[in-house]
């Protein structure tokens, strides 16, 4: 009997995609109406964050340090993505209200959010509930994932993910 493989682009025992196994494929709506795929990024590096929610404190952080770095990540040839499930108005809202200039997608169904495994239980003051996890995937030209950072610490994180794109 044949051994069953899993696909290229399964997720790790800890769901989320492994270093070098094939990204999973996505197609979202972003703040500046367009739609991006990761088959048209071909091509170039992909620095996919996942992050909780729009305008909340962690978050801001996060999108304003990459905003902050965005030509130096150009110049690395890596495009910066940020993903939630908040909806495309509310990304427009956030990103106005700080200056941010990274594009931010739009994952309302979560299809995207199951496929990265950054969808899962977390808990604040002891209250436990279901949300997306604060994750950074490297993308290479070939659509391969090349590093992971799960539990991402937003201080610093952007020049951490700078350094990484800049190696590959």
């Amino acid at each position: 009997m044949a051994k069953a493989t899993a696909p290229k682009s399964a997720p790790a025992a800890g769901g989320l995609p492994a270093e070098g196994k094939k990204a999973p494929a996505f197609s979202l709506p972003a703040d500046d109406g367009t739609k991006v795929t990761l088959k048209a990024l071909a091509g170039k590096k992909v620095v996919l964050y996942f992050y909780p929610k729009d305008d909340t404190p962690g978050c801001t952080t996060e999108g304003i340090e990459f905003s902050a770095l965005k030509k130096k990540f150009d110049a690395a040839g890596a495009v910066v993505l940020g993903v939630s499930k908040d909806t495309v108005d509310k990304h427009c809202k956030f990103r106005d209200k700080h200056n941010l200039t990274v594009r931010l997608l739009s994952d309302e169904d979560g299809k995207t959010v199951e496929a990265y495994g950054v969808w899962g239980e977390k808990s604040l003051y002891g209250r436990k509930f279901m949300g997306i996890n604060r994750v950074t995937f490297l993308i290479d030209e070939k659509g391969v994932v090349r590093k992971v950072w799960p539990k991402v610490k937003v201080k610093g994180h952007a020049e951490d993910v700078l350094a990484a794109a800049r190696e590959i």
